[in-house]
Order: structure tokens, then sequence, then C-alpha cells
């Protein structure tokens, strides 16, 4: 599954890996807020590494919680949907802003092989000290290079480099974070 190779999603060993995940998700979103070692401890078991000072709000979605990478001191918003057939791995100091998709899962272009449940994933990196504006989407494939900041609601499609401002759909780069401040007006 994690290898980029077709996989149908209805395999034992995928669906209870599946079912795994949706039992520790629904106790960290429902967990009070007033037991963060609880919430941590969820997250602990569920991902596939959380960095020291990670902060997740939920609710959080994902599909399997073990192909997710969280660095240290990076802050999730609301919200967050991680489908992570593949790799999902986000570095340090990130800040994710609310109902962000970080979406993993490709389907063929063949109705054959959809209508027969084939799938297929890319991994999605985002680098160091990158914010993601909310409702940011990121697709199969990506890889978001440090500093790089992303406009709310922008649909990332394609590699991003490092210090740079993307905005819209699908994300292109506006300016580089090397220039400067923008002029006033």
């Amino acid at each position: 599954m994690t290898a980029g190779e077709p996989y149908r999603a209805d395999d034992p060993e995928i669906v209870a890996a599946h079912h795994r995940a949706v039992r520790l998700v629904d106790r960290y979103n429902h967990c009070t807020v007033d037991d963060p070692e609880e919430r941590r401890r969820i997250l602990l078991d569920l991902l596939g590494a959380l960095g020291s000072g990670s902060v997740i709000r939920p609710p959080l979605a994902c599909d399997y919680g073990t192909g997710i990478r969280i660095g240290a001191h990076t802050f999730v918003n609301f919200g967050l949907v991680a489908l992570d057939p593949a790799p999902i791995t986000i570095g340090d100091h990130v800040q994710i802003g609310p109902s962000v998709q970080l979406l993993t899962p490709t389907h063929p272009l063949d109705p054959d092989l959809r209508r027969d449940g084939w799938e297929a994933a890319g991994p999605i990196t985002v680098g160091d000290n990158v914010w993601l504006g909310g409702g940011t989407i990121v697709l199969a494939g990506v890889t978001i290079g440090e500093d790089t900041v992303v406009g709310a609601g922008a649909v990332v499609t394609g590699v991003l480099p490092s210090r740079v401002v993307a905005v819209g759909s699908p994300a292109r780069v506006i300016r580089r974070l090397d220039d400067g401040p923008p002029p006033r007006s």
C-alpha cells in the first residue's frame, strides 16, 4: 500500500488497520480537554510519530494513523483530515490551519479498475516551519519545502520549493520569501 503499488482497500489486513484507527480517533476526538496526558497517549498509540510539544486539536480524521509522522512543536488546528495509505511526514514547527486535508490516496482513471476497488497512494511531505492556511488541500505525491506559506483554500497539486508563498487552485508561487516584504499600498 505505501510503496505506490495498486492495492484494494477491502483487503482484510487493511480493513483491520483502519478499524483500529477509527477506534483510536473516536477516543481522541471524545477525550476531555481536561486530560491532556490521555490525549497525548492516544496520539502516540495512533500515529507513526509525534514530536514533543506538538498539538493536534480535535476533531482529527485519518485512515490508519501509523503512516503519519509529525515533528516537534507543530500546531494542527481543528478538523485535520489526513488520509494515510502512503506516508505523511510533517516537519518541526509547522502550523496547520483549520479544515486542512492531506490526501495521499489516488484512484485509477479507468472506470473498470475503480469499480473493482483498486486504489494507489503517493506520499506527502511538509517541510519544517511551513504554514498551511485554513482549508488547504494537499494531494498525493506533493512535497512542500521548508519555510513555505500556503494560502487559505489553496489546492497543492505539485512540489512547492522552500521559502515561497503559494496560493490558488491549483496552488502557484506568487513570491519568494527571500524577496522581502510586499510593497505597501
